[in-house]
This record gives C-alpha cells, sequence and structure tokens, in this order.
C-alpha cells in the first residue's frame, strides 16, 4: 500500500516532464528570457568589467526572478482546463504529494537549467570564481524556493481568466526576502567574506517551504476547484 503514492507520484511527474519535452517552445522562453535580460546588461549599462562585477548578482537573481514568475503562470493552467487537475484532486492518493511532483517537474525544466546555465552567465558578467560558486549555491537552494511559493499563487489564480497580475502581486513581496540574501551572499564571496549565514538562512527557508507548501498548494487547489 506504501508504494501506491510513490507510484502515483512518479507518474505524475514523468507525465509533466514528456509534457514539457513535448512543447519545447514553452519549455524554451523562460530559459530564453533569463538568458536575454542577463545579456542585455553589458549592452545597456556598460561593459566595464568592475561594474558588471558590481551588479552581476542583482542582475542574475532579478533575471532569475521574473523568469520563474514567467513559467509559474501555466503550472496548473492546462490541467485545470482540461479537468485532470480535478481527477488529481479526486485521486484517492494524498494531494499534497502529488503537487509536490510536478512542482518537481517544474523545477527540473525551468530551475535546474538557470543553476546550470550560472557558470556562463557570471564569465558573462566578469565574476571572479569565489562569486560564481556562491551564485550556484543561492539559485540551487533559491530556484526551489521560487518554484513553491508561486506554486502557491498559481493555485490560487489558476480559475481566474488574467491571474498573471494578481500572481505577481501575491508572490512578488514573498520572492524579496529570497533576493535580498541570495544577492548578498553572492556579492560578500566576491569581496573574500563568509557567506555561511546567509546560505543557512536559504535553506532554513527552502526546509519550512518544502514542508508547508504542498499543504497549502492542495489546500488552495481545492479552493480553486470548489
Amino acid at each position: 500500500m506504501a508504494s501506491r503514492p510513490l507510484s502515483a507520484f512518479w507518474a505524475i511527474l514523468r507525465r509533466d516532464l514528456l509534457l514539457a519535452f513535448r512543447h519545447r517552445g514553452e519549455l524554451a522562453n523562460p530559459l530564453l528570457f533569463f538568458l536575454m535580460i542577463v545579456s542585455l546588461y553589458p549592452l545597456g549599462i556598460s561593459p566595464e568589467p568592475d561594474l558588471l562585477r558590481a551588479i552581476a548578482p542583482g542582475a542574475v537573481w532579478i533575471a532569475a526572478l521574473l523568469s520563474a514568475l514567467f513559467s509559474m503562470e501555466n503550472l496548473f493552467r492546462g490541467d485545470f482546463q482540461d479537468g485532470t487537475l480535478e481527477q488529481i484532486a479526486l485521486s484517492p492518493q494524498p494531494l499534497p504529494l502529488l503537487l509536490a511532483a510536478k512542482i518537481l517537474a517544474h523545477w527540473l525544466v525551468s530551475g535546474l537549467p538557470m543553476i546550470l546555465m550560472a557558470p556562463v552567465l557570471a564569465l558573462l558578467l566578469s565574476m571572479p570564481a569565489a562569486a560564481t560558486w556562491a551564485l550556484v549555491y543561492t539559485l540551487a537552494l533559491g530556484t526551489p524556493l521560487l518554484s513553491l511559493i508561486g506554486a502557491v499563487g498559481t493555485a490560487l489564480t489558476v480559475g481566474l481568466k488574467r491571474g498573471g497580475v494578481l500572481l505577481t502581486l501575491l508572490v512578488m513581496p514573498l520572492y524579496i526576502p529570497i533576493l535580498i540574501f541570495a544577492t548578498n551572499a553572492v556579492s560578500a564571496a566576491a569581496a573574500g567574506l563568509p557567506i555561511s549565514g546567509q546560505l543557512y538562512f536559504l535553506a532554513a527557508l527552502l526546509v519550512l517551504a518544502l514542508t508547508l507548501s504542498p499543504l497549502a498548494i492542495a489546500a488552495a487547489v481545492r479552493i480553486s476547484l470548489g
């Protein structure tokens, strides 16, 4: 009996990944958006290495935040429109676990590529090696947070025709602490200062989100379907 929820989890994860790779255009749009925002900074501000190093942490993280918001709106919308989300909610398996599979699939196709792209973008922005590693660490801790927190807002607004603006208003204040501590960690690493405090804070937020967000998302989905 214990294997049935896990089997359902892996089935939904596999389904969402297959759907994502069948729609490669939609899959690539947030990543191209992320790359485009970061690459425009040297063109729009200055190619001076010292200036780029100063703005690099904020530039990459603002791009990551906007890219996450860009990709979140469609997390549940397709399943809501074709009735799949209602079938998932009616499943005898735990709804928070099934929705966690969808969020994991979303992070694998949106957050993980941003982490892999980070060293290239750091090179583009003339970041030192220590700051590059700090950027990778903060993205590894922060991008799952963006997906988990954003999914709560997405679940609440999935039934609305123009939910994108409301989603931004709901989620953006919750993203601000992540942005502050992540950019501060990268800047501190570039200055040769320890960053363990910032990383521990992000890790604590991630543990808290992993514990509470699936429950909140499940409740929000039931509200939207009700």
